[in-house]
């Protein structure tokens, strides 16, 4: 973009999905998430291209805006604050050096490197996109429900999107629950576990105007199905679901351990013998969760085991 008014020299850029801050877009995602076959290297070489005849060519105090930031799966590197420049950039950035001595190879290999699972929602969003999405028409407002209709909704095979924390559902996870709380992760997390083909979705929310406003939010990832919500778990049939310390592992000796963390997280060290299969992976992945074996899984935190109880348990035996 250029002020006119002002001169001819850009002053700024909007740079999508190609330029992040510290990273470049993942040129990997129609092979990962759509279908696609060895697409991955034509990209690579067209990114290379354009960072070196077109990016590089601007001047160093054009500011840079990314289309995402930290936390997204668009990238392995991508900065914490929201904008740059082309000569920070030109400075700092991994690929540079590449750039600058034309070792095209070299950049290839380190782009598709190390890459973070694709969600699984993005062969769906690259089928929306090229048809056009659902047209919702006018949308009235997200109906308050009782725990009786959530518990029949249940039933006839509904999940509820339980968005407390994972501390309070830990401690009564209703029954057909997936606990995806509220941050800025939770439309993505929603994308990788929940699909809109399985059914109806009723969300567990705070108050009206926060499940209303998830509601929008799932829209952004193709779940339009959001039957109604429910503020509390006041009689809807609960259970703890409690994690277990690792020294209580052998106790388990006979169960199948699912380590839920991403690959290079597991290939830099994990349980012997567990399985890797990153949560987002699970839904579908009944091969990987057989019926006649115990399993439990492993994650940082906890942050990702809490999802993989109830994505996996769909996916094997609901």
């Amino acid at each position: 973009m250029t002020d006119t008014p002002r001169g001819d020299v850009p002053v700024m850029c909007f740079t999508g999905d190609f330029v992040f801050v510290g990273d470049v877009g993942r040129p990997d995602l129609l092979d990962e998430a759509a279908g696609g076959v060895e697409t991955r290297f034509v990209g690579a070489r067209q990114m290379f291209a354009s960072l070196r005849d077109q990016f590089l060519t601007l001047p160093d105090g054009v500011q840079v805006w990314p289309a995402h930031g930290s936390g997204s799966a668009c990238g392995k590197a991508l900065g914490a604050v929201p904008s740059t420049t082309v000569g920070y950039e030109r400075a700092l950035a991994w690929w540079a050096p590449y750039v600058e001595r034309g070792d095209e190879q070299g950049f290839t290999d380190e782009l598709l490197s190390g890459q973070p699972d694709a969600p699984l929602y993005y062969g769906r969003m690259k089928t929306q996109n090229r048809a056009g999405p659902t047209v919702l028409g006018e949308v009235s407002a997200l109906p308050q429900l009782s725990a009786a209709e959530v518990e029949r909704q249940l039933a006839a095979g509904a999940l509820l999107i339980d968005t407390r924390p994972r501390e309070q559902h830990q401690a009564a996870a209703p029954r057909r629950s997936v606990n995806l709380p509220v941050g800025n992760t939770f439309e993505t997390w929603s994308g990788w576990l929940l699909r809109p083909e399985d059914g109806d979705y009723v969300l567990l929310a705070a108050s009206a105007e926060q499940a209303e406003a998830l509601r929008r939010r799932l829209w952004m990832v193709g779940l339009d199905n959001v039957s109604g919500f429910i503020t509390s778990t006041d009689g809807l049939d609960t259970a703890p679901q409690r994690p277990f310390a690792p020294a209580d592992l052998p106790q388990h000796k006979d169960a199948l351990v699912l380590d839920v963390r991403k690959k290079t997280e597991y290939d830099a060290g994990h349980i012997p013998g567990a399985r890797q299969l990153h949560a987002g992976g699970c839904p579908g992945s009944s091969a990987n969760c057989p019926k006649s074996r115990k399993s439990w899984s492993t994650a940082r935190a906890g942050h990702a085991a809490r999802r993989r109880r109830v994505s996996c348990g769909r996916a094997a035996s609901t």
